[in-house]
């Protein structure tokens, strides 16, 4: 088997503890409903359909990281407890894509009552209340745990994202969004952003060492964050925005295009890599059985496995394009 022990923990803890954390599900989530407020194509029940689709997308990315990997390691490595299924309850594990389906479907429902902002970040704040009291509940059942993952944080290791802990950044960034487009100078939008970004990394850093935050081991106190840390993260979405539009002034267009392709082409990548995350951990488990994963080549992997999703969902999207 590949070793992995030579990884060094500040560098596991920076790369899965602070940008796999933070600096990742809550600004994708945030900046999801942000692009709401920019389509055309933001009727509700356009919303409800496309929640629908990412839901079962979530279901599709669920074979690949899980059930794929599980017969490939198993025949391959004669390793069948490696990728463990669970009994096939992994199938309808609450990932991200999941939680994103249900949130459109909610937000959908939501438009079609034209709830003020007020309202909705009324039900925002309730919904992450009652997901953060009931966070780690255990309903005795794994099937009961698994259907009711998809709203609450319960106990079984089938959740990651549920809703009612998770909805509020959804919220935040269609009411963001719709003071952002509104907003003649976008520089004094985001005046304060290197002080809010000073002071939601305090939060993480105090929060973590003294209570458990987001950025403890546990990882369900990420997984199922309360409110402090939602709202938080919020801040925190501000202002690595407002640091990308200050850096961005001094990019230079090839890499502001890079980026443009990366971000339009978000789920595609997300769904090929875990694809071939699982596989390439197998396959070169299999074909260098003494590689030691250093920070070096864990980060050469990673690039490659970034740039193999990247080709592969281009492709993919020329291809419909073409149909």
């Amino acid at each position: 088997m590949v070793l992995i022990k030579e990884i060094s923990p500040s560098y596991g803890f920076i790369v899965g503890n602070v940008l796999g954390r933070p600096y990742a599900a809550p600004i994708f989530m945030f900046c999801m409903e942000v692009g709401i407020v920019y389509s055309r194509r933001s009727q509700w029940d356009i919303m409800v359909k496309r929640g629908i689709t990412l839901f079962l997308l979530g279901i599709l990315v669920n074979v690949f990281e899980f059930f794929l990997p599980y017969y490939v390691c198993g025949t391959l490595l004669g390793s069948w407890d490696i990728f463990p299924i669970a009994g096939g309850l992994l199938l309808f594990c609450v990932d991200i894509l999941a939680f994103a389906g249900l949130s459109f479907i909610l937000m959908g429902i939501l438009k079609k009552f034209e709830l003020s902002n007020k309202k909705l970040i009324v039900i925002a704040l309730l919904m992450s209340i009652i997901g953060s009291l009931l966070r780690g509940t255990d309903l005795g059942i794994p099937v009961l745990n698994l259907i009711f993952g998809n709203f609450i944080g319960t106990a079984g290791g089938f959740t990651a994202f549920p809703l009612f802990n998770w909805f509020i950044f959804p919220i935040a960034g269609y009411i963001w969004g719709q003071y952002f487009i509104r907003a003649k100078d976008k520089g004094e939008f985001f005046e304060f952003w290197y002080i809010l970004l000073i002071l939601s990394i305090l939060y993480f850093i105090i929060s973590t060492n003294h209570w458990g935050g987001v950025l403890s081991d546990d990882v369900h106190l990420y997984y199922f964050l309360n409110t402090l840390d939602a709202v938080f993260c919020i801040i925190n979405a501000h202002a690595v925005i407002g640091l990308c539009y200050f850096i961005m002034k001094y990019l230079p267009d090839a890499v502001i295009k890079a980026f443009s392709i990366l971000s339009s082409n978000i789920n595609r990548i997300y769904i090929a890599q875990w694809l071939f995350i699982p596989l390439a951990v197998i396959f070169i488990s299999y074909l260098f059985k003494d590689l030691v994963l250093t920070d070096l080549v864990s980060s050469i992997i990673a690039i490659a496995m970034l740039l193999l999703s990247t080709v592969c969902a281009i492709y993919y999207k020329k291809l419909r394009t073409k149909q």
